[in-house]
């Protein structure tokens, strides 16, 4: 122990109510219980402890027969100081723990179950730090919410000066700031009149049942007095306190007895903190209804006297803003279990300013001798615990909203993250600054419900089906001229209405529509918050509460204004990705070409598929040029980057080989006067002037004459071209390759392959057979795989090629694709046999003619 003033903690009595020791008892011999019953009736600590201490908690130890108390317990009798106390504290921390693990917790006779048996356990052992603390971890371990240890004890604060008192006058709960106030233990005076702790007889006190006001303590509501106690140590001082009747339908009543202030002072500070207008803890008391009866300075400060000044006479009141649907239940398995509850989140929001007070409360059943719980008492300490739930709220919106560029993903997202966390019904609702398609709403006739003002973009709902919607995503929403829909978007600020008006003269008159959804839901409180980015409000965010009977409070207001700042910011990025992204198809759609012919030489078939990586639009071409004599030029390309200026390049690009091909250029000079072109271009800024620069590209450039059926091919940095024999048999031409253009540095050479009729050629970008996860060679290896035998019909063999080359994913890179199915003209054949086409204008490498090859042709 720790000194002599800790040597009256143990009696007798406290340890065999904390310990169990009447099971011991029951089950040993009859000297055996006479040894116990010594125990009971006499303290186990004096002045000489080491003479009784060691003799009669051996005998207990001996006597006790039971099971559960083998082990420690058949320590053998010890006589020195130091032997007895590691005894005392094996002895005492397996009864702690046999007592807390194996049977319920003891009732005191006359009194509430507050778990006394635990609270005796912790002054039994208060002088044994390792028993203790290992009940306490033992505790901890295996409840997930703390169970309070004594009456009225509150959440990391030092218990308020509570009792509860029979109608008798007996006293049923002390609480633990009763005792630190007046020395008084609840094991001393539970059970004792209340008369034996006073100087002046109760009837003698002049009570108050209001401030200012003087009377008898004759009705059953909050009355106050101040009467003369007396310590422990025999002083006695004067205390002021307040009592509250319960009482029940069948008569039986019951005193909660608050003690306030000390008009004489106190002569600690351990003392004054147990004052309850001193204390940081909010008390208050409510019968069996949920219904107010009383409440101390701190909770009436914190929530505001408005709304929680105690109620006059014997009228209880119910509380406006409280949010029930936490608290009603724990009250209701407090009620029905007699078992206080310990660290539960309680909420309230002021009616008429949103104020949102959250608290961490304790609650403790109220009965009297015998009878049902009558009422319970809250013990509460305003936490943190909304503010924390506010930034997790917010970290998890800034993870979740905005996961794409996509204005509906975006707005869902929004809604999606608000309900449940902050609203039971949330839509957004965009304006014409966010185009999703369709007529202008400008442009649209109004419609009974009021005028074409939105779009809707999003919805959640905690109700399944969306009974809440009057209009479903995707639909235009009209609201009723004057609003608040209206009042939010040209407003410019936020419309909030924590109790919703839906009576006679207000704006609901001009929608019965939304009027009976809103009384269909039961929604009783509303927020309107405008999306604003960059300077353009781009819609409004609604926000409803249906089912959580809580008001929306100031608080709710600011966390919904900074998610709506999160998502607006992410609308505006989706909105100019997706009016970029549409210009650049726009553009895109009007340089490539709309139908591809081959004419009489080939048949032809085409896919182009754009990245899902990037912005859908990208610097991939291809394109059929005739030529004269029935020849048809093939080019597939790929300029550097992606967006509208890769599609800008892509159509200067392509316009610089239609002007070359109409030449009737050679393949390899084409390529060579497209790589100068395409750098003298980049050098003069022509291209980009203020942007970035798209400075090169690849392509690839083959002429077919269906009379020679010579194919003669170059290529600038691209991927080589594969043909496919009559017989089905696919290989990869062997074709030589020169750098990219626009270097302006470039030396190009082209080669003939002499092709039969019906053999294919496939052109191709690098993005069908090129990825991050997997070789060039093997995308090469499975497009010859792809192309092996094909189907009659080209259209079919691209399919099945795009299938093959993406299987799992879209594409990482844009992907065109070209194959041609050649033909043979047999009237022109003959006449063309032993021709030889003149060079144009300042061409420096002739074509071959059929009958005399270059040392580059070669046949398939």
């Amino acid at each position: 122990m720790r000194g002599a003033d800790e040597r009256h903690v143990l009696r007798g009595a406290s340890l065999l109510d904390a310990f169990d020791l009447d099971l011991a008892t029951q089950t040993a011999g009859p000297t055996h219980q006479a040894t116990a019953r010594r125990l009971v009736e006499r303290p186990m600590f004096t002045e000489d402890p080491h003479a009784i201490w060691p003799y009669h908690l051996h005998d207990v130890i001996q006597t006790s027969s039971t099971p559960h108390y083998a082990g420690p317990m058949t320590t053998p009798r010890t006589t020195g100081p130091a032997d007895w106390h590691r005894t005392a504290e094996r002895a005492l921390a397996a009864l702690g723990r046999q007592r807390v693990s194996r049977r319920p917790l003891p009732r005191p006779s006359s009194a509430l179950p507050f778990l006394q048996g635990i609270d005796r356990i912790s002054v039994a052992t208060e002088g044994i730090g390792m028993a203790r603390k290992a009940e306490a971890d033992s505790e901890a371990d295996s409840e997930p919410r703390p169970i309070p240890t004594g009456f009225a004890h509150g959440p990391e604060a030092p218990a308020p000066a509570l009792a509860l008192l029979g109608s008798d006058g007996t006293v049923l709960e002390w609480g633990e700031g009763c005792r630190r106030l007046l020395g008084h233990r609840a094991e001393d005076v539970v059970g004792l009149p209340v008369r034996e702790l006073l100087e002046t007889p109760a009837e003698a006190v002049p009570w108050f049942s209001a401030p200012e006001d003087t009377g008898q303590r004759v009705g059953r509501g909050p009355a106050n007095g101040v009467v003369e106690v007396r310590h422990r140590d025999g002083t006695s001082f004067r205390l002021t306190v307040e009592t509250i009747a319960l009482t029940g339908g069948d008569g039986e009543s019951c005193w909660f007895v608050a003690i306030t202030e000390a008009p004489d002072g106190v002569r600690t500070a351990d003392a004054e903190a147990a004052l309850l207008d001193r204390s940081p803890l909010a008390v208050a008391v409510w019968d069996a209804g949920t219904r107010l009866l009383w409440s101390n300075r701190t909770c009436r400060e914190t929530v505001g006297h408005s709304e929680v000044d105690a109620p006059t006479g014997s009228t209880p009141r119910t509380v406006r803003g409280l949010d029930r649907t936490t608290i009603e239940p724990v009250i209701r398995q407090v009620l029905t279990s007699r078992e206080p509850a310990g660290d539960h989140v309680l909420r309230w929001v002021s009616p008429e300013h949103g104020r949102e007070v959250v608290f961490s409360c304790s609650v403790f059943p109220l009965a009297p001798v015998g009878g049902s719980p009558l009422g319970v008492c809250t013990v509460s300490l305003v936490t943190k615990s909304g503010e924390r739930e506010r930034l997790a709220l917010l970290g998890r919106a800034a993870k979740q909203i905005g996961t794409t560029l996509d204005v509906m993903t975006t707005a869902q997202e929004l809604t999606d993250v608000a309900v449940p966390a902050l609203a039971d019904y949330a839509t957004v609702d965009l304006a014409d600054a966010v185009p999703l398609g369709g007529e202008p709403l400008k442009r649209m006739s109004e419609a009974p419900s009021g005028i074409p003002v939105f779009r809707r973009a999003g919805q959640s709902s905690i109700h399944s089906g969306m009974p809440e919607a009057a209009f479903l995503v995707g639909d235009v929403v009209y609201v009723p001229p004057g609003s608040p829909f209206l009042t939010a978007l040209y407003g410019h600020q936020s419309y909030f209405e924590p109790v919703m008006e839906t009576g006679p003269g207000t704006w609901l008159g001009r929608d019965p529509e939304r009027r009976r959804i809103i009384h269909d839901t039961g929604m009783h409180s509303v927020m309107m918050i405008p999306l604003r980015a960059r300077g353009t409000i781009l819609g409004i965010a609604v926000f409803t509460r249906t089912d959580n009977a809580v008001s929306f409070s100031q608080d709710d207001l600011l966390l919904a204004e900074e998610l709506c700042v999160q998502a607006a910011l992410s609308l505006d990025n989706a909105r100019r990705y997706a009016r970029e992204r549409a210009a650049a198809l726009a553009l895109q759609r009007s340089l490539l070409p709309q139908e591809l012919s081959g004419g009489t030489a080939v048949d032809l078939a085409g896919r182009y598929l754009p990245s899902d990586r990037h912005e859908r639009v990208g610097g991939d071409w291809m394109d059929a040029i005739g030529l004269p004599g029935d020849r048809i030029a093939l080019a597939v390309g790929d300029v550097i980057g992606h967006g509208i200026n890769a599609a800008a390049a892509m159509g200067r690009m392509r316009t610089a080989v239609h002007t070359l091909a109409a030449l009737d250029q050679h393949p390899a000079e084409l390529l060579d006067h497209l790589d100068k072109v395409t750098a003298q271009l980049a050098e003069t800024g022509i291209w980009s002037a203020g942007y970035s620069s798209i400075t090169g590209g690849t392509c690839v450039y083959a002429v077919y004459d269906p009379a020679t059926r010579i194919c003669t091919l170059a290529r600038a940095g691209h991927p080589p071209p594969m043909l496919v024999t009559p017989d089905g048999h696919a290989t990869i031409a062997d074709t030589p390759v020169g750098p990219p253009v626009g270097i302006g540095t470039g030396r190009y050479e082209s080669v003939d392959l002499e092709l039969p009729e019906g053999s294919l050629l496939a052109l191709f970008t690098d993005g069908l057979v090129e990825s991050r996860h997997a070789d060039i060679d093997a995308g090469l290896d499975r497009l010859l795989a792809a192309l092996q035998h094909p189907s009659a019909s080209l259209e079919d063999l691209c399919a099945r090629v795009i299938a093959r080359m993406t299987p799992d994913a879209p594409p990482e890179d844009d992907i065109a694709l070209l194959i041609a199915r050649t033909r043979t003209d047999e009237g022109s054949r003959a006449t063309a046999h032993g021709e030889h086409r003149e060079p144009s204008a300042g061409s420096t490498r002739p074509y071959p003619s059929a009958a005399s090859p270059s040392p580059t042709s070669r046949a398939v």
